[in-house]
């Protein structure tokens, strides 16, 4: 029976926790008989070399949560109740007496859609051993305010709030984290929303998903960046909507001819993906002016505003539209967490209303306890704090990535003026920013080629983002001078 448990220190669990865990599975999995005493507390810890006090307390967890009982002076059971309704089949003997025959359907003849065959940005899972992560969209744990957040979590889960939340809200979102957004976070881009105007999504990419799903269809038209943000490209085709490429200079998005046939027109504004570039308060109002005239509907992505260098920030879209045309997209990924997956849309009464109706067949809401958590986490004041640490600490970072670029690879950027937590770089002339890539991980850097951002085929390929949100300052430096010399040996 010893062999079934491994307890490992060091693990992240307890001893204790994962001998519960370890015993549990296995009566789960029917590994331990029903008519047989487990090891006496000292026996097992004698084998386990653990302490007594380790083993007496899981027992006892597994005897309140009911895979134990407990037997006068023959020690601790398995609970036979803890196995009622378990299917139990004798695999061989299934085989045998099945008299189903047949072959397997050809699913790639079923799928309607192929989405894991479209290009999508791919990061390394161990991304946190290289020892230069120039890499985009993660976060530096060590800014992250675990002590608010663990305390945020426990209230969350306490007594009156659990009676709160627990219950099943259909399609209803927490009040309290609604409060929090129409309060404070929109209003620092210099947007009023009223709670029925307001939606939570699992994430700006759930948000995006709702609007493609209930403005597009095969007959309409989207404008897209070029270069521009890969997965809404990737939500539009999967509709499919009829996709228009609008290009980028200095400042944003184009407007004007270009956009003319558009019924949808994503951008990102404030700090344009891939670019960082910033949309000038003049391009803004010609655009709503436009969207006016022309008849089309303005989805504002405004990721990464509030990571913002820049004392007077341009007003969001949304804060100048007095028409009901811009659907605003936030998020809290690049912020708080983006393993927390919480985002939100504002937008007309109207249109929030089938966005809330389409999220609940999808599911219902985002989870009500990460709601609660949040929610608790920005109404105490520790959201704003976090805010300013992170921008104290990305604006050291903006500046030794400008100066190191500047350094190694001249004219090969522009510093972004709106903030964020990126550069947008053009390699030299005949660079295969995609080969750059695959060489820079051989030495432990890890960049992000730039052409998967462009939809046009041809597309230059010496472009590369830079991400400096999860690298230390003093690494910048020295990473950009290594990516310089391996630039150099690709091109000689």
């Amino acid at each position: 029976m010893f062999q079934l448990f491994h307890l490992t220190q060091g693990s992240g669990a307890s001893l204790q926790q994962q001998l519960r865990e370890q015993i549990a599975g296995a009566i789960l999995n029917g590994n331990l008989p029903l008519n047989k005493a487990l090891p006496s507390s000292r026996k097992m810890a004698q084998q386990l070399q653990v302490a007594r006090n380790t083993v007496v307390i899981a027992y006892e967890h597994l005897l309140d949560d009911g895979y134990l009982i407990a037997r006068e002076r023959s020690g601790y059971f398995v609970n036979p109740d803890i196995l009622n309704g378990k299917v139990k089949l004798d695999v061989d003997l299934a085989e045998q007496n099945n008299p189903v025959q047949g072959k397997f359907p050809d699913w790639q003849q079923r799928f309607k859609s192929n989405p894991s065959k479209q290009c999508n940005v791919i990061k390394p899972k161990d991304w946190q051993n290289y020892e230069y992560p120039f890499i985009y969209g993660q976060f530096d744990h060590s800014m992250f305010p675990s002590v608010n957040w663990r305390e945020c979590c426990k209230d969350a889960v306490s007594g009156p709030s659990i009676k709160e939340w627990a219950a099943d809200r259909f399609d209803t979102d927490d009040p309290l984290l609604i409060e929090q957004i129409s309060t404070r976070l929109l209003p620092r881009r210099g947007v009023w929303a009223s709670a029925d105007q307001i939606l939570v999504t699992v994430g700006a990419q759930q948000a995006l998903y709702l609007l493609v799903k209930l403005l597009m269809d095969q007959n309409s038209t989207i404008g897209l960046e070029e270069p521009g943000y890969v997965d809404i490209r990737n939500i539009a085709s999967l509709n499919p909507a009829k996709i228009k490429s609008i290009p980028i200079d200095e400042q944003g998005m184009l407007v004007g001819e270009v956009l003319k046939g558009c019924d949808l027109v994503y951008t990102t504004p404030s700090h344009q993906c891939p670019t960082t570039v910033t949309m000038p308060l003049a391009r803004r109002y010609e655009l709503l002016q436009q969207a006016s005239e022309q008849d089309f509907i303005i989805v504002e992505d405004d990721y990464e505003s509030e990571t913002n260098f820049n004392a007077n920030p341009i007003p969001a879209l949304k804060s100048l539209d007095k028409n009901d045309r811009v659907i605003y997209v936030g998020s809290l990924s690049k912020t708080l967490a983006p393993g927390l997956r919480l985002g939100y849309i504002v937008g007309p009464a109207e249109f929030i209303k089938e966005a809330r109706a389409l999220r609940r067949l999808m599911l219902r809401h985002p989870a009500a306890n990460n709601q609660r958590s949040v929610a608790l986490f920005l109404e105490r004041g520790y959201h704003d704090s976090l805010i300013m640490n992170i921008s104290r600490n990305y604006k050291s970072r903006w500046r030794a990535m400008d100066e190191a670029l500047t350094k190694y690879l001249p004219q090969s950027h522009i510093q972004p003026s709106f903030g964020g937590s990126c550069y947008w770089v053009e390699g030299p002339e005949g660079l295969d920013a995609e080969e750059l890539q695959k060489l820079a991980m051989k030495e432990s850097i890890l960049i992000e080629a730039g052409s998967i951002h462009f939809l046009q085929k041809g597309a230059t390929k010496n472009f590369f983002r830079l991400g400096f949100s999860s690298i230390a300052t003093d690494k910048i430096e020295p990473g950009i001078k290594k990516l310089a010399q391996l630039i150099d040996q690709l091109l000689n």
